[in-house]
This record gives structure tokens, sequence and C-alpha cells, in this order.
């Protein structure tokens, strides 16, 4: 799991709504546009391709992040693909889902009515942490859907999770997402960052000073909604929830039933998904090809966007190259 990120539950009643405070950063090349879905509106982050008719890509982030995770990496693949990436419902911009549901099947679902509205599908996925959960699923059961797979530190099931992500599981239990945000009341946001980055990098050296100041510019926006603190307690339920799922709806089964071809991304100094998973997932995602970043934490696709880009590439030309000659 990932501190911008957590696990899995479906609730029966929705969470409060109110006016959006402030706008979102847009950088350069990036255009917003906001999709309207029975019941359920989603924010979307495109960077347009370079050239006319390349294939769609969809950029889905972890628990307590946003589109603005892939800002980085979108630029380094817009040469070979027309990208988009998506606010879950409860993050970045797009505001909570009338029924509540934080379930990393109710994301997954959010994804598939957002590619089936816009007709983008077959697309490149790519997920993070919480992303890479419901990115699998999508992979899993709509596999008309997938091109191919990117997954970054995915957070599927751990027998013995690491300490560090011990605080973010918490957050499941009822009534500690209120309790946490009363003791923080008294925390800036920069110290809130300068926390998540910590946790999340393998260097929090890297992050320039304008990446900083970006960065508590957002933390200060999303405190002020009236419901961060329920979609971050939600998702993080929606996550253990699908940790403890077995049978034909386990997480690690369905990867085994993924057919699209798919690259796993892990870091050696990621403390919140453990880089000892990294042996399992590529044995469980069929044919699936292992990019070790020894000196990388939870976010490789922010930290070392253009190795995560390099490897992306190959394997979005590897599938070009069989899908032209078949």
């Amino acid at each position: 799991m990932s501190s911008t990120e957590l696990p899995e539950t479906r609730s029966a009643d929705a969470a409060p709504t109110a006016p959006r405070p402030r706008a979102v950063r847009v950088a350069d090349g990036e255009e917003l546009r906001s999709v309207a879905l029975p019941g359920l509106t989603l924010t979307v982050r495109a960077r347009p391709g370079d050239a006319p008719g390349l294939p769609p890509a969809l950029y889905v982030h972890g628990l307590g992040g946003s589109s603005q995770n892939w800002s980085a990496l979108m630029p380094l693949l817009a040469d070979v693909v027309d990208g988009e990436a998506v606010d879950l419902p409860g993050f970045g911009d797009s505001p909570p889902p009338d029924d509540g549901n934080y379930s990393v099947t109710g994301h997954a679902r959010a994804v598939i009515r957002l590619l089936d509205a816009a007709g983008r599908g077959p697309v490149h996925l790519f997920g993070n942490s919480m992303g890479g959960a419901v990115a699998t699923r999508v992979a899993a059961v709509r596999p008309d859907l997938v091109r191919t797979l990117t997954l970054v530190s995915p957070a599927l099931p751990e027998l013995r999770a690491q300490r560090t992500a011990w605080p973010t599981a918490l957050l499941a239990v009822p009534g500690v997402a209120g309790l946490f945000a009363r003791l923080s009341r008294d925390w800036t946001p920069e110290q809130r960052v300068r926390g998540v980055l910590s946790l999340c990098y393998g260097d929090p050296g890297q992050v320039t000073d304008e990446g900083l100041r970006h960065a508590v510019e957002e933390m200060e926006r999303r405190l002020e909604l009236p419901y961060f603190w329920d979609a971050m307690a939600r998702s993080s339920r929606g996550i253990v929830d699908a940790y403890t799922l077995g049978g034909q709806h386990g997480l690690w089964r369905q990867a085994e039933r993924v057919l699209a071809p798919t690259l796993l991304v892990y870091g050696g100094r990621d403390r919140l998904v453990s880089y000892r998973m990294a042996r399992r997932a590529a044995a469980a995602f069929r044919g699936s090809r292992l990019l070790s970043l020894p000196d990388a934490g939870h976010v490789a696709m922010m930290e070392y966007p253009e190795t995560v880009a390099t490897a992306a590439r190959e394997l979005i030309a590897d599938h070009d190259a069989r899908h032209d000659g078949s």
C-alpha cells in the first residue's frame, strides 16, 4: 500500500459533497475535462499525443494521489500514446461517488465506465499502488479494454506488510481517520507533504523546491475538501478488504488471469509495497517483464520517469510489432 493510496470496501452512505475550493494545477501541454456519468463525475487530465492516430493510454493513481502523479511521465510517452490520467472518485478534482463506494472494485468500475463511455479502449493501462490493484482488476475482468499493462509498485496482498505501511492500513479502522485529522490539525501543509515524501520517495531530496511548492499548494487545496479524510479512510478500507478477499475475486488470482503484456516496476527503497513482492508478481502475471530500481521508492514514475518511460516504450513497441504482424 501507499501513503498516497490505500484499501477496498463498499459503504452504504455517500460522502458529503461541497463546492470545490481552488483550481487544481495544470502543467503546460495538459488539458482538464470533466466526464459526467450516472452517479459519478470524473476529472480527466489529458496529455494529447504528438501526432494524430496514436493509441490511447490511461493512467490511474494511488491512494491519496491524483492524476498529477503522472505529469512527469506522460510527456515522455506523448510520441507513442495519446495519454489521459483519471482522478479516481473522491481524489484530485473528482467529487465523491454518489453511492459512497470506494472499494477497489468500485474504483475499477469507474475506470471501466470511463473507458466504455469514451470509446477509447483498448488502452495502454498504467497504475500505481492502489491504482495498480485497480488496473489489475480492470485487465482481468475486461481484457478487451487493455492493450498493455504497466504497474508501478502495485498494491497487491502481502502476508507480512512492512511496518512503515501500518499507519496507512490503520486509516481503514473506523474512527481512526477522524482521530488523526484532529490530532494533526496543527500540522502545516508543508509538514504533511514532507511526511508523505519521506514515505513515498526513495530519496526525498530529489524533489525540487518548485515541486515541493506545488505539492504544498495541492495539499492546502485538498485539506479544504470536506470529504478528504472520508475518501482516504474508505479507500483504505477498500484496499484492506481487497487484500482479504479470496477465491476468483482475489487480486493474485486475477493477476493470473491478465492476458495483456505486463511491465512490473518495483523500487528497492519502497516503504509501502515490499520489494520482495516483485518475484511473486513476476510469476503471477504471465510473460511479464520486471524493472527493478534499487534507489526508487513507491512512486518510481515520479522519481525516475525517464527510466520508467524507456521500459514502457519497449513494452508498447513490442505489442505494436506483434499486433501489426498479426
